[in-house]
């Protein structure tokens, strides 16, 4: 047999049994969680609330709903700026006791 042959498809066994990577494609990594957010949202729906912010997206802010549904929320709400405003309120304040 061939030298060049055998080193070809020893070549092409190792690569066919070789592990998958498990990284995402960077176009999946880069991708914005948040596409669309809603602009009305009762406070009495959601559950929690998660705030997301990465430096190739804008803030973003997830509310998982009772029913356990996830919708984004448009950030710039008035009653989501009253409780981010409240909640910094409220770290100052623990900060400044400790």
């Amino acid at each position: 047999m061939d030298v060049k042959l055998l080193v070809v498809v020893a070549a092409l066994t190792v690569a066919t049994y070789a592990p998958q990577s498990q990284a995402k494609p960077i176009s999946l990594v880069e991708r914005c969680y948040c596409r669309s957010a809603v602009n009305s949202l009762p406070r009495g729906y959601i559950r929690e609330l998660r705030f997301i912010h990465t430096p190739t997206c804008p803030f973003q802010v997830i509310a998982k709903l009772k029913t356990n549904k996830e919708v984004c929320v448009n950030p710039e709400i008035r009653w989501l700026q009253q409780y981010l405003k409240n909640a910094v309120n409220k770290l100052k304040k623990s900060k400044q006791a400790n």
